[in-house]
């Protein structure tokens, strides 16, 4: 194939995806709205297209840039002595910490099985990390109307067998921030590691009161007991997508994330992250668009989105049926059934989030979870807000509004009635998605929800399987 061939071939491929700039996907992606950040973005790529970054000595760049974005980060995140590096993603600085922490227990005397100990509302990547490094995990409840979870309850859930206790700001279902000073001070006094998982809101969080929100409690470096935050770049950070901020408050902590052998025939390996041979293009495009924006260009942006989360909170808590979901702070938004109105008048959100799609704005759908107390905190729509919102505000809040009214009265078949059908044959639905381009999202998260969560991560696996199968 020629180079047109080919990179008409991508363009057709793109076709089917969701639009990344605009603001009308409130998930997944990020849009600053300056195309000349995406500009300066994709010459720093190109520029560092060649360049291994398994080797800082062979690329002393790849030293320099991380340099700069950790020096940013640690006086971002009030650690003037942290150190770290930056990674291909939130999930992968998740892993880190964890594994971080595991070694350090190891290291210090802990014999068994480590164990480790957050919310409900915790990212998955924790429960990924303890899966793949053999944690134990103890998952807190969260409150039903506050979304965060008792640090009292927290607290007692810790032990000498305890690796590391995590918190989030926010997290990311209910754009909440938990209780990090009493939790981390409490677990500074058992000697244990406290991460923050900021992944969401790292970068934008730091800027929040002066851009006019709310008032905030503290949650990064300055609170006593925080050993270890992420932060992603390519969320609030607003690079492309493949980096992520890792800072630990002590070096001790920090060098437990490394691997190193000498012990084969090869070269000397030491790798501070997951990788090996990585792509040096995400922390170069990082790199250009921290040092383009710096500290005013971040808090501009978020003055935008300030205003943006105003005009969606206040537009929301004006539709009948709906409510706003916990005691949020930040950028996130999740959106419930208002229970107090009658019946015939509630909004189910699921069917908000499709009646949302069929005019041109894509939400995020959350299933519900029955909590090891056996409280079900019930399923919402997402909503993360970006610097464009802002300029949409006046098409957004209509479609809500608009979708709300089709939706109100409305009810998903219950649990019960899908459950009797039994587990659907994911190839056949993977199939019938690729068919006709599209796939009943509203369908699955409530097949989700009657399914036990072993069958309904079967099945969600079997799909994707099939779906990005060759054909």
């Amino acid at each position: 194939m020629s180079a047109d061939e080919v990179l008409g071939r991508l363009r057709a491929y793109r076709e089917h995806d969701a639009p990344t700039h605009g603001g009308r996907v409130l998930s997944y992606v990020y849009d600053h709205g300056l195309p000349e950040l995406d500009d300066v973005a994709a010459q720093a790529i190109r520029l560092l297209q060649p360049v291994n970054g398994l080797d800082p000595t062979t690329f002393p760049s790849v030293a320099l840039m991380e340099s700069d974005i950790v020096a940013f980060g640690r006086a971002m995140l009030h650690g003037p002595d942290a150190t770290g590096s930056v990674t291909s993603g939130g999930t992968e600085s998740c892993l880190l910490a964890v594994k971080a922490a595991r070694d350090l227990w190891v290291a210090r005397g802990g014999v068994g099985r480590p164990r480790l100990v957050l919310s409900t509302s915790a990212h998955a990547a924790f429960h990924k990390a303890a899966h793949y490094f053999g944690l134990d995990v103890t998952v807190v409840p969260v409150d039903m109307e506050t979304g965060r979870a008792d640090s009292a309850d927290v607290v007692a859930a810790l032990g000498p067998d305890v690796a590391l206790v995590v918190v989030s700001a926010p997290s990311y279902p209910h754009g909440v921030i938990d209780d990090v000073a009493v939790i981390a001070g409490a677990a500074a006094d058992r000697d244990i590691p406290c991460h923050v998982d900021a992944c969401v809101g790292g970068w934008v969080l730091p800027f929040w009161e002066e851009a006019g929100g709310e008032p905030l409690p503290q949650w990064d470096f300055r609170v006593r007991g925080v050993s270890s935050i992420s932060a992603d770049i390519h969320k609030y950070g607003y690079a492309p997508k493949g980096s992520s901020l890792l800072l630990f408050a002590d070096s001790e902590l920090d060098l437990a994330r490394y691997f190193a052998i000498t012990d084969w025939l090869g070269y000397p390996v030491v790798n501070p992250t997951m990788l090996g041979t990585r792509s040096a293009t995400s922390l170069a495009a990082a790199w250009a668009v921290v040092q383009t924006l710096g500290t005013d260009g971040y808090a501009g942006l978020t003055r935008r989105v300030v205003a943006a989360t105003s005009g969606v909170v206040t537009a929301v808590e004006g539709i009948e049926g709906l409510r706003v979901k916990g005691e949020r702070s930040g950028p996130l938004v999740a959106v419930a059934t208002d229970d107090s109105v009658d019946e015939s008048r509630r909004v189910d959100p699921l069917l908000w989030t499709a009646a949302v799609a069929e005019r041109g704005f894509v939400l995020q759908g959350q299933p519900a979870l029955t909590q090891a107390d056996g409280t079900c905190i019930p399923h919402t729509a997402h909503l993360t807000i970006t610097p464009v919102t802002e300029g949409l505000l006046d098409e957004l809040v209509p479609t809500l509004v608009e979708a709300a009214d089709v939706a109100r009265g409305h009810a998903l078949p219950s649990p019960e009635a899908l459950s009797h059908t039994g587990i659907p044959d994911p190839v056949a639905l993977a199939d019938g998605a690729r068919a006709g381009g599209d796939l009943d999202l509203t369908t699955v998260l409530s097949l989700i929800e009657a399914l036990s969560r072993e069958d309904s991560a079967r099945l969600l696996s079997a799909f994707l399987q099939r779906f990005t199968a060759p054909r």
